[in-house]
Parts: C-alpha cells; sequence; structure tokens
C-alpha cells in the first residue's frame, strides 16, 4: 500500500511590517497566511459574525497543518514565529474558559467590543495570556480613553468605526488622527486595508503591525491570491 504524500509548507520570510490575517476559517486562507509570511493568524469567535468559528473547528483546521508549522505558535525562532488571536466580543466568563482551549497555540485574546478597561484586566488576569483591546475611530474623540487601556492591555489595535460597530466592516478612518499618538505597548492598524492602501496606511500612521480582513476577501470569504499579494506588497518597505 503507498503511503500518503508527506504535505510540506513552504514559508516566506516574515514582510517587513508585520501582518495579521483576520477571519480565518478555512485552510486555503489559512496556509496562503502562514506561507505569505503573516505573523499573527486571526480567528474570530463571535456568534453573530459571518467570519465566526468555533474552537473544534479552529483546533481541527490548525491540527491539520504540519507538525513544524505547529512548532512555531508563538516561538521565537528568527522573528519566524506565529500567533494565534482569538478575537472576542464583550464575551462571558464561559466564552474565555472555552477559547483557553487552544492553549498552548493561542497566544493573544484580541477584544472587540465595549469591554471596560476592568474588565479588559479581569480577562487578562483570568486567561493568563496576553490581551490586545480593539479602540472604535470615527474622531479624535474616541481616543481619550486610550491611556486607561494601555495600562490594561499589552496591546492595543485602533479599527474603523462605522456607526456602533467596528471590525470588518471595510472601511478605513482618519489614519492622520494616530500621527501624534505616543504609545508604550505594541499597537496594531486595522480598517478598511487592502493590497492597494496598506503602504499609504503605514506611511501616514507609522504603524509596524496591520490588520486586514474584508480586504483580502472575494464575495465575503477569504481569497488566498489576495491573502498573497497584500502580503507580498509589504515586503520591502
Amino acid at each position: 500500500m503507498k503511503s500518503s504524500p508527506r504535505v510540506v509548507m513552504t514559508r516566506k520570510a516574515p514582510v517587513a511590517v508585520a501582518a495579521k490575517i483576520c477571519g480565518l476559517s478555512d485552510e486555503a486562507a489559512l496556509r496562503a497566511a502562514i506561507e505569505g509570511g503573516a505573523a499573527y493568524l486571526g480567528f474570530v469567535f463571535v456568534p453573530d459574525s459571518k467570519r465566526a468559528v468555533t474552537v473544534d473547528q479552529t483546533l481541527a483546521l490548525l491540527r491539520g497543518l504540519p507538525q513544524p508549522t505547529l512548532c512555531r505558535f508563538g516561538a521565537c525562532d528568527g522573528g519566524n514565529g506565529l500567533f494565534l488571536v482569538a478575537l472576542l466580543r464583550d464575551p462571558t466568563d464561559e466564552q474565555v474558559r472555552d477559547i483557553l482551549r487552544l492553549k498552548p497555540l493561542l497566544g493573544l485574546i484580541q477584544l472587540h467590543g465595549h469591554e471596560t478597561p476592568q474588565r479588559v484586566a479581569a480577562i487578562r488576569k483570568a486567561a493568563g495570556i496576553p490581551v490586545m483591546k480593539a479602540i472604535a475611530v470615527a474622531d479624535q474623540g474616541d481616543l481619550k480613553d486610550v491611556p486607561a487601556y494601555e495600562k490594561v492591555s499589552d496591546r492595543l489595535l485602533f479599527d474603523a468605526k462605522i456607526g456602533t460597530k467596528s471590525g470588518g466592516c471595510g472601511q478605513c478612518f482618519d489614519w492622520t488622527l494616530l500621527k501624534d499618538l505616543k504609545l508604550k505597548k505594541p499597537w496594531m492598524l486595522a480598517g478598511g486595508l487592502t493590497p492597494e492602501n496598506v503602504r499609504e496606511a503605514i506611511s501616514v500612521t507609522g504603524a509596524t503591525i496591520v490588520d486586514v480582513s474584508s480586504g483580502v476577501e472575494t464575495r465575503a470569504k477569504k481569497d488566498p491570491d489576495k491573502i498573497r499579494i497584500f502580503l507580498a506588497r509589504l515586503r520591502d518597505l
């Protein structure tokens, strides 16, 4: 009986500006993100999101990867490590506990709702892993709570606010709002990024990590080719 062919993944060197591909839900997109050099792999655990996955679905996807790839999660192998990011929105304690089934691969919890600084601190303490708080931005006033969230988070993410929603909306905010922002913690830029505008966004904001979701989709589904193009845009900046 013939043995099954060995699956090999060839990963490009990390891009100059680190990238997070968010809303992953299938093998083709996941592999495109890893092979293209993305540093952060985002999975959405918000039940009413069109990009939602369950913990079991995520584990199945990850376990389908070649073992050397799994070993890169959280690793500091010359900057070629991978971070699994779990996106939650106003999670209950039970939802947080469920997400922790992704340990030890899980590297970061992203809170993308209306969590108060106190709630962020409580989740961080209970989970025992780094937490990133998303800040929805439409105007300068939306940045007033940044100092409070920076104190209790390991990272921040700035996303576009469209009405009362943020995240996966496919629209940008005024990037110049971040030009004079002084932060001590690492941060990501999100909101309407695409292969066409990501270099300009980086130039305006000085972002060293970018987060994309709808900008690498075709008909509301992650497009492996667009993921590769987006990551290629970030090389040699």
